[in-house]
């Protein structure tokens, strides 16, 4: 019996103590047991027992190592749950879905490619469909914008992804998403990763926000 490979193949990531203990004694069991069982005109050489006494342990600390690690990073979620609760109430800027709500104004940020000499602005519909394209200045400003399609009606409301292009000529330079301002409702964690909920439904990663203000 080859206790070895019985134990080596038991080294789960998300093994409590109390399973590392079971462990160890169904280890105990069939160390015992080869002990009680092997041929004693040859006798297995001590070598061996101390190989399989150190795979086991390999095995119980990587799995208390692995415990501690993941314990290690809920309590860093945690610290970063409350140290980031003061962020409700206030807008964030950052890269994200922009929401329509009964055709309210959302505030955007412009910054278009160095050297273009125009810009224009790209929005679409949660099914990726372009509603509306709209000229800017080539200049970096914040704006309020009213959500209308390209005829001019109002937007429903819903999530939009909206990007930039910038051109030069008839040249376009670059194609990039366009920062917007939205007030953050609830922070969540999520293991070690922080999230925020922002208001109208967008739901981004805490690490996207790039600016803050009351």
């Amino acid at each position: 019996m080859d206790i070895t490979s019985v134990m080596s193949g038991a080294a789960p990531t998300a093994v409590g103590k109390a399973a590392i203990v079971s462990d160890y004694d169904t280890f105990l069991h069939l160390l015992t047991t080869q002990m009680q069982n092997q041929d004693p005109l040859n006798p297995i050489d001590s070598s061996d027992y101390a190989v399989q006494l150190a795979t086991f342990s390999g095995v119980e600390q990587q799995t208390l190592t692995n415990d501690l690690l993941a314990a290690m990073q809920a309590q860093l979620g945690q610290f970063g749950l409350g140290q980031m609760a003061g962020w409700v109430g206030q807008e964030g800027r950052g890269v994200m879905p922009v929401a329509v709500q009964d055709a309210g104004p959302v505030t955007l940020l412009a910054e278009p490619q160095a050297g273009a000499d125009r810009a224009v602005m790209v929005v679409r519909d949660a099914q990726g469909t372009v509603v509306n394209r709209v000229d800017l200045l080539p200049q970096t400003a914040e704006f309020a914008w009213s959500p209308v399609d390209i005829t001019g009606d109002a937007l429903p409301d819903g999530l939009y992804d909206i990007t930039l292009e910038s051109y030069l000529g008839e040249d376009r330079l670059t194609t990039a998403p366009l920062a917007s301002y939205a007030r953050i409702t609830e922070v969540q964690a999520e293991g070690a990763a922080i999230w925020l909920v922002m208001e109208g439904g967008a739901k981004i990663p805490a690490s996207a926000i790039t600016g803050l203000r009351g």
